[in-house]
This record gives structure tokens, C-alpha cells and sequence, in this order.
């Protein structure tokens, strides 16, 4: 990731205010960035392992994996988490994902491949979505090969290909949706499913607003991100990857899991369209299990930015009981 110190003689080429800017010499100034932090694995404070891992040399794609200390031998779900900012910003590595994880395991015994994707502008979309696919392919390929690319011991030994979950907030909730979309129509190494998700306060929007995006301080502000990140989008802001409910979209009922649970928080601008994300799926003949989840004193990915505020305890909750009931 190429990242600078912002410096005042650069030119600026192009930039989202507080967000992210690229100077005319190609370097890239991320404005939102979270601290980086080395994984625990042998922390004796915590009661959860983490380490990072290669997926992948070319492209780069690594990941960050959580384990519960006392696993008492059992199978574990595995969730494979893709996280937001945006496709500009953030990191399985930063201090905030890190954070949320540590007590996340703590409290749900599940085993989680937090994954580092390529980001934009340096590497446009779709190469998050190629990044994150392959990711999921790396996992299932763990259940039947005694020797897959890269292999990983806590997943031959801890997890249950069974129970594989996709996860993800923000942007990283409209990578879950694309990739539920992909898991539908092609074939998983090994035949493994996916067998639930969840989409916290999906990053999905269109030309037509709707809802609480009226209240957008900036109403092109998605539109410009979008194209920022997605600069050869087919179709633009009514890309499919970015709106399902475009013309030509394909069907939501393709969706390739046997669960999925929405979350909104009733404070974040992107509340209306999770919403109407949640109503499209149930209305499109989908068969799976469908329910909603609303946090409304809540903003726009409460459960990172406050780990442990009450709200976030409750958020977990609902996430254990959707991965383990």
C-alpha cells in the first residue's frame, strides 16, 4: 500500500476530502487511517490467539486469523470477514479491526480469516472483489487437500466447513453481497458452501436516492467515492455491484448461502438503503432464512469505532446467536 506524510509542496491530482488524496506524483495520502498492530499470538492478557497469514503472492493477499485459547478440541464456524472504509481506507491489520476482534472471539467461539484485499485507488475495483473471492477459495480449499496453497493449521484442525460465514461492515458489507452472488453461481473448492452472512451497514447505493440518503450533506458524495474507487464501473452508480436492484441487475434470489442477517444502526445515512436491501432479498424469492437487525441510537459502525460500549456487547450477541444457533 502506498501511503505518505502529507506534504504541502505535492500538487494534488485528485482527492475525497478527509478521506483520501493522490498527489500528482502517484503517491497516496490516506487521511483516515487507523494505527497498524502486530498480531497476539501468545499473549498471556488475552484469551484469543491471532496471527497473519499469506493467502496469496501474486496478487498480495494476506490475512489476519483469530482463534479462541480453549477450543476444548471442537470444530469451530469460520468466518471470513472483509472489512470497510470505504475500498480507500482501513486494514485487517489497523488497531480498530484488531480491537473488535480480540473481543469479538472472546465472546463468540468461532475462528475468523480477516482478510487483506487490495485497495483503492492504487488498485481499482474490481480487484477487492477478485482479492476477496480468492480468499474464500483458499479457505474451502483447506476441507479436502492435504497440501492447499499456503496451508493454514488452524483451519485443518479447528475448523468446520460446514459452517462457513462471510461477514463484513460497510464496504466490506457489499463485498459480502458480491460474493454471495459469485458463491451462487460457481462451484467452491471441495463443493464447501457457505452456509450464512451477515451485511452490517452495507455501502450500497443508486442514481435514485432514497430515504434518509436525501439527508446526505453532500448528495454526489457517494457517487463521487464510487466512481473514485470504480472508475470503469459498468453502468456507473448503477453498477450492480453497488446497487442489486439496477436494471440487469441479476436476481437476488441467486444468492448463494442458506441465511443472511442485515444490520443497520438507526443514526447511519446508509440506514435506508440496508433497508431496502433487506426488503429486495425478501421479495426476489430467495429461500434462505432472512432476518434484520437495528441498533437505533447507533451510527455508522458503532461496533468498530466502540468495541466495548454496550451497544457493540449487544451487536455481538445477535452475531453469536446467528453463527452458532
Amino acid at each position: 500500500m502506498a501511503s505518505s506524510t502529507a506534504n504541502n509542496s505535492k500538487e494534488i491530482a485528485a482527492e475525497i476530502p478527509t478521506v483520501v488524496r493522490v498527489y500528482k506524483d502517484g503517491t497516496v495520502e490516506r487521511l483516515r487511517e487507523s494505527p497498524f498492530v502486530p498480531p497476539s499470538l501468545d499473549d498471556p492478557q488475552l484469551t484469543v490467539s491471532s496471527k497473519d497469514t499469506l493467502i496469496s503472492h501474486e496478487p498480495s493477499i494476506s490475512a489476519r486469523l483469530y482463534l479462541p485459547k480453549h477450543t476444548h478440541n471442537n470444530k469451530l464456524p469460520i468466518l471470513v470477514y472483509f472489512h470497510g472504509g470505504g475500498f480507500l481506507f482501513e486494514s485487517a491489520f489497523s488497531q480498530s479491526y484488531h480491537s473488535h476482534f480480540n473481543c469479538f472471539v472472546s465472546q463468540v467461539d468461532v475462528i475468523v480469516v480477516s482478510v487483506e484485499y487490495r485497495l483503492a485507488p492504487e488498485h481499482p475495483l474490481p480487484a477487492a472483489y477478485h482479492d476477496c473471492w480468492a480468499s474464500l477459495q483458499w479457505v474451502a480449499a483447506h476441507y479436502s487437500s492435504p497440501n492447499p496453497p499456503n496451508k493454514e493449521p488452524w483451519l485443518i484442525n479447528h475448523g468446520d466447513f460446514s459452517r462457513v460465514f462471510l461477514g463484513g461492515d460497510s464496504a466490506g458489507g457489499n463485498i459480502v453481497h458480491n460474493m454471495l452472488m459469485r458463491a451462487g453461481s460457481e462451484t467452491l473448492p471441495a463443493s464447501v458452501k457457505v452456509l450464512g452472512a451477515f451485511l452490517s451497514h452495507p455501502f450500497f447505493y443508486g442514481s435514485q436516492p432514497i430515504g434518509s440518503e436525501q439527508a446526505i450533506a453532500t448528495p454526489d458524495y457517494m457517487l463521487k467515492v464510487w466512481n473514485f474507487v470504480f472508475p470503469c464501473a459498468p453502468g456507473g452508480i448503477d453498477c450492480p455491484m453497488i446497487n442489486p436492484m439496477a436494471d440487469g441487475a441479476p436476481t437476488l434470489a441467486g444468492l448463494g448461502c442458506s441465511k443472511i442477517l442485515i444490520c443497520v444502526a438507526g443514526k447511519d445515512k446508509l440506514r435506508d438503503r440496508g433497508i431496502w436491501y433487506y426488503d429486495a432479498v425478501k421479495n426476489s424469492g430467495w429461500l434462505g432464512e432472512l432476518d434484520l437487525y437495528e441498533e437505533t441510537q447507533e451510527d455508522h459502525v458503532y461496533h468498530i469505532h466502540n468495541p466495548l460500549s454496550h451497544a457493540a456487547f449487544n451487536f455481538v450477541k445477535r452475531l453469536s446467536s446467528f453463527l452458532l444457533g
